[in-house]
């Protein structure tokens, strides 16, 4: 697994649907060493901090394996590392095969797989299409978040390697599916809630839906 591009950006104004808002969807590509720290990398920054950012999405990680798709969906654009706004731009790191709670050494610093990237509007100013929001979800294709365990210095090329694997087996892809597509697949639900990893708006989310479902039963 390796690291072939960190991208960030601090926020900016863009115009969307005839008003101005502030956003940081738009990363670029930096060269050489840079500081992984707590809350994010150097020079990069969040606009909404109720709903990006915080220690459980102090990095999103997006596969460059998903480009090749979007190139050919968005093919009007020039998509160069960052469009989805991610700050990791990797190869071999892909959903399927990350389970949230995963530990991961990347340059010096020490990350934790936490949860998928929920799109949220930004994504369509960033590609300039009001529908990106719904085709980014139906993609499947959501990238993740890590948390910084251990703060330190990544690049470009650096590896990532496993140093912990959750013994829970609970991908990425699993979360979202579960999120947006199986939403009855209560045993895997039941085994989600269980991860200590996942942060507790996630976890309170699938409780919420087996309340209501084992109520439902009764």
């Amino acid at each position: 697994m390796e690291l072939i591009s960190i991208n960030v950006g601090l926020p900016r104004e863009a115009s969307w649907k005839g008003r101005t808002v502030s956003t940081g969807i738009f990363k670029s590509p930096v060269e050489g060493p840079i500081k992984l720290r707590t809350l994010n990398l150097d020079g990069d920054g969040q606009a909404d901090l109720s709903v990006h950012g915080g220690p459980d999405k102090a990095v999103y990680v997006y596969p460059a394996e998903h480009y090749e798709f979007w190139r050919g969906e968005l093919s009007d654009l020039d998509l160069t590392w960052g469009h989805f706004g991610e700050n990791f731009t990797t190869q071999g790191f892909l959903e399927e095969d990350v389970h949230i709670g995963d530990i991961i050494r990347v340059g010096s610093a020490l990350v934790r797989v936490t949860q998928p990237r929920m799109p949220c509007y930004k994504l369509g100013i960033r590609s300039g299409r009001a529908d990106m929001l719904k085709r980014f979800l139906e993609s499947r294709r959501s990238g993740f978040y890590l948390a910084v365990l251990e703060e330190g210095t990544v690049q470009a090329g650096d590896t990532l390697s496993y140093v912990e694997r959750s013994t829970q087996g609970i991908s990425v892809a699993d979360v979202m599916r579960l999120y947006a597509f199986d939403k009855d697949d209560w045993a895997t639900m039941r085994r989600v809630v269980e991860i200590a990893a996942l942060p507790e708006s996630w976890r309170n989310h699938f409780r919420h839906q087996l309340e209501k479902r084992d109520q439902g039963s009764t």
